[in-house]
C-alpha cells in the first residue's frame, strides 16, 4: 500500500472492517478450502448448514465443469502488495469534519474496503490488478443530522459523496470515475443501524438506512413480526441499499419487492432533506418522489431512514420441492402457477446445471435421492418416470401462512405439477435448495483461487 499522511478522527469498529473479506464474498472465516491430504472440499467456519463438513462430490464437479487443476493455486495479491493511489485530500473538508466531530479516515485499508462492490471485475482488480481510483476519505455518520452536515460540507468545500451500505452492489454504483479530480468521500452508513420504532397497530416499522437485513429481520422476529424482504444478500446488504437498488427478495410473491414495502423515505440531498410528515401509506396528489429515489443508486441523495410495512410472523412455514423431467416442463409449470395466481412465498426453478452443482455440494450421505420418500427413489424417478439425470430440473418452494393455508398451497401446487410431469421431491430438498443460496456465493472465490 502507498504511504501518505494518514488523518483520522474517532474511527469506529464496524462489521465491514472486522469480519468481512477485503477481496471476496462474505465472512473472513467462511471459505471453501481444499484439504491437502485428499483434496476434498470443506466450507470453513460455522455459519452455514454445511460449514465444517466434508463435501466429497464438490471437487470432481469443480474440475469437470470449470476445467481447473487443483494442484495449481493462482497467486493473489495481499493487501500490502496492492498499489493504492494516494488520496486527494481536501483539507478544508477534513478540517470541517474535525470541527463537527464527525468520524473519518483517509487510511488506505478503510478506503480500499469501500472502493468496490461485488462484480467479477471488482474481485479481479483486487486480486490481480491495479486499483486506479478509489475514495479519498471514509466518513462514518452516527445520526441523520451528521449526514446533513457532511453533505453541507461537501457542498461548501467542493467534495463529492458516494454513499455505501453493505457493499454488495453488482451495478458498479461504488465505482469512482477515473477522471474525477475532486476529493471523493465514501459515506459509510454502518452506524445508522437501529430500528427507531415499531407501530404494531398499523404494522409499520421505522428504521435507519444502515441496518443490515438479517439484523432487521431478527429484531422484528423477536417482536413477532417480519418484513418479508429477503434478497440473496440479506446477510450483508442494508435497508438503504435495498431502497437505492430497488431490490427484489426471494419471498416477493407473498410480501412484494422493496417498492411494495416502502411507505416513507428520508433522503438528504445537496439541496436539503426530503421527508414526508404525513404518516399515511398513500397520497393521491402529485408525483411520488419515492419512485425517483427507489433504484437511484445514491445519485440523488443519501437515504437515511425508511418506514416499511411489516407483517405478523406466519403461523406455519414449510419447504417443498418438485422435480420435472426437463427445463421446458418446469417453465410451463411456472406459467400455469402464475396464471392461477397461486404462487407460494417463494418459488424458484433451477436448471439442470445448477441442480447438478447443488448436488455436488451435499454430503454423500445426504443426497437428493436419500431425501425422497421410499416410493420416490432414484429407481422410480429415472426408470419408471423416465427422467434423465442430465435433463431433470428442480423447483424449490417456501410456503408461509396459517397451517390450513400452507396445506392448501402445497396440495394445489402438487396438483398443477402433475400436469407437467412434476413429482414432489420432499421438504428437505426444498429446505436445502433455499438455504444453499447463502453458501453458494462463496464458490466464486474458490474458482478464482484456481484460475
Amino acid at each position: 500500500m502507498s504511504q501518505h499522511l494518514v488523518q483520522e478522527l474517532g474511527v469506529p469498529k464496524t462489521y465491514r472492517d472486522e469480519i468481512l473479506k477485503w477481496n471476496g464474498w462474505g465472512y473472513t472465516d467462511s471459505f471453501f478450502l481444499l484439504k491437502d491430504e485428499n483434496k476434498d472440499v470443506t466450507l470453513t467456519g460455522n455459519r452455514y448448514d454445511m460449514s465444517g463438513e466434508i463435501l466429497p462430490l464438490l471437487r470432481p464437479w469443480f474440475e469437470d465443469n470449470l476445467g481447473v487443476d487443483v494442484n495449481y493455486k493462482t497467486p493473489s495479491q495481499s493487501p500490502k502488495e496492492i498499489k493504492i493511489p494516494s488520496p486527494i485530500d481536501n483539507q478544508g473538508f477534513i478540517d470541517y469534519l474535525r470541527l463537527h466531530n464527525i468520524s473519518f479516515s483517509n487510511a488506505p485499508k478503510y478506503r480500499l474496503m469501500r472502493s468496490h462492490g461485488h462484480t467479477i471485475h471488482d474481485m479481479m482488480a483486487l486480486r490481480y490488478g491495479y486499483i486506479e481510483r478509489i475514495p479519498d476519505i471514509v466518513v462514518w455518520v452516527k445520526t441523520e443530522y451528521e449526514v446533513q452536515l457532511v453533505v453541507e460540507g461537501a457542498n461548501k468545500f467542493d467534495a463529492v459523496i458516494i454513499p455505501i451500505g453493505g457493499g454488495t452492489s453488482v451495478s458498479n454504483a461504488l465505482d469512482c470515475p477515473k477522471e474525477e479530480t475532486r476529493s471523493i468521500c465514501s459515506l459509510d452508513l454502518a452506524l445508522l443501524n437501529k430500528i427507531l420504532w415499531i407501530d404494531e397497530k398499523n404494522l409499520l416499522c421505522r428504521a435507519q438506512a444502515g441496518i443490515i437485513g438479517q439484523d432487521l429481520e431478527q429484531q422484528l422476529n423477536a417482536k413477532g413480526f417480519t418484513c418479508g424482504h429477503e434478497p440473496d444478500s440479506v446477510e450483508f446488504s442494508t435497508l438503504g441499499g435495498w431502497v437505492s437498488t430497488r431490490a427484489s427478495g426471494m419471498k416477493k410473491n407473498k410480501y412484494g419487492n422493496i417498492e411494495d414495502l416502502v411507505v416513507h423515505i428520508n433522503v438528504i440531498t445537496s439541496k436539503g432533506r426530503i421527508q414526508r410528515n404525513c404518516q399515511v401509506p398513500r397520497i393521491s396528489s402529485g408525483p411520488d418522489l419515492h419512485q425517483i429515489i427507489l433504484g437511484s443508486e445514491g445519485t440523488y441523495g443519501v437515504v437515511t431512514e425508511v418506514t416499511l410495512k411489516i407483517f405478523p410472523l406466519p403461523e406455519c412455514r414449510k419447504y417443498g420441492s418438485l422435480v420435472f423431467p426437463n427445463f421446458h416442463q418446469g417453465v410451463e409449470f411456472f406459467h400455469e402457477v402464475a396464471r392461477h395466481r397461486c404462487q407460494p412465498a417463494s418459488l424458484r426453478l433451477v436448471d439442470n446445471e445448477q441442480f447438478i452443482m447443488g448436488q455436488s455440494m451435499k454430503l454423500q450421505s445426504n443426497s437428493f435421492w436419500k431425501d425422497l420418500s421410499t416410493k420416490l427413489s432414484k429407481l422410480y424417478i429415472t426408470k419408471w418416470k423416465g427422467f434423465k439425470i442430465n435433463e431433470m430440473v428442480v423447483a424449490t418452494c417456501v410456503f408461509e401462512g396459517s397451517t390450513e393455508e400452507v396445506d392448501q398451497q402445497m396440495k394445489r401446487l402438487n396438483t398443477i405439477a402433475e400436469q407437467f410431469g412434476g413429482v414432489p421431491a420432499g421438504e428437505e430438498n426444498g429446505r436445502y435448495g433455499y438455504r444453499l443460496t447463502f453458501a453458494i456465493a462463496y464458490l466464486r472465490d474458490l474458482g478464482m483461487d484456481y484460475n
